[in-house]
């Protein structure tokens, strides 16, 4: 599939602030079946980008307004091609639990396996996974198990905004039995390590279909997470959703939780309030097609899309082809 993405963050003050400095992960992730076909970020007022990656390897923007400003727009423009993930199989044996308690694990995967800042056991989660029954899915295969934490998170927890904030901890989405995408991710998070299952928390976008049953918000971006399992490898599940992350899901970056990967950060001199407005779309290229943004931004880049797949499929004929001859 072929995403154009535009994500538009706007901080409004109530005084001109002398300097902003910040930074901004919006760039999609390459990898896991997402191909970056173009990305492009607009600062109103205009000022110099640089960019870097940070120690998770996510793709960091950074940059100053050395000027008065009452206003600070950031516009990120992505267009992305996805694959479906390989197939998970139905089970893993139980070996798999020996496995995770190995040297090898622990030492490649160790910032996965600690608690962090946001997803951390606490005694609202131990209380949690007491009155679901969490902790006998150990009597289970790793795979199984997470699936059926993914789903429980999914029944117990209502999916409801603004019941909680960005800085929140976990304890308020238990408490009030429902949350948004970052809360349901570091609950899972929190107990696949106290499970000894490293996970690591992933932010970006989904494109949100109701039939699917989805019932994240559309017009926000989102948060899953990824499990480590030594004969898979990462795999992504989406206890908002209760699915595997699949070709609809478009990661951004990925870190420990939350703090490691907000879309912005910054600081600014000054004693203005400031005013946050976020807006999000996430369309497919034929939903978009016509929109005088996508065409600005995309159309190249999904010829150049269309190309590689039409060049993918002669190769692949002639490659029939040539067995049928030999055989």
């Amino acid at each position: 599939m072929i995403f154009e993405i535009r994500h538009v963050t706007e901080y409004a003050y109530d005084e001109a602030v002398r300097e902003s400095v910040m930074e901004a992960r919006m760039q999609p992730r390459a990898g896991h079946g997402c191909h970056l076909l173009s990305f492009e970020l607009d600062i109103d007022p205009p000022c110099q980008i640089f960019s870097y990656a940070d120690s998770w390897g996510n793709t960091v923007k950074c940059f100053d307004v050395p000027f008065p400003h009452r206003r600070l727009t950031l516009t990120a423009r992505s267009v992305v091609e996805t694959e479906p993930p390989a197939p998970l199989p139905d089970a893993l044996g139980m070996a798999e639990w020996d496995d995770l308690a190995g040297d090898p694990v622990k030492g490649d995967c160790w910032d996965f396996l600690r608690p962090h800042g946001f997803a951390c056991m606490t005694p609202a989660l131990a209380a949690f996974c007491e009155a679901h029954g969490l902790n006998s899915l150990r009597d289970l295969d790793p795979l199984t198990a997470l699936h059926r934490l993914s789903a429980t998170i999914y029944e117990a927890l209502d999916y409801e905004t603004g019941v909680t904030a960005a800085d929140s901890p976990i304890d308020e989405a238990l408490l009030a039995g429902r949350g948004v995408c970052q809360d349901f991710a570091h609950i899972m998070i929190a107990i696949c390590r106290s499970w000894g299952v490293p996970a690591r928390y992933v932010s970006g976008y989904l494109a949100t279909n109701r039939d699917e049953g989805d019932r994240s918000d559309p017009e926000a971006s989102h948060a899953w997470i990824e499990a480590f399992l030594p004969s898979l490898r990462w795999i992504g599940l989406d206890p908002t959703n209760n699915t595997v992350a699949g070709e609809r899901h478009i990661p951004v970056g990925v870190g420990r939780d939350y703090s490691d990967v907000p879309p912005t950060r910054g600081v600014f001199k000054g004693d203005a309030e400031s005013r946050l407005s976020v807006g999000v779309s996430v369309r497919r290229a034929a939903a978009a097609a016509h929109e005088p943004e996508f065409l600005r931004l995309g159309a190249p880049a999904i010829a150049a899309a269309r190309r590689r797949a039409s060049s993918q499929a002669l190769l692949d004929q002639h490659h029939q082809q040539q067995q049928q001859q030999q055989q």
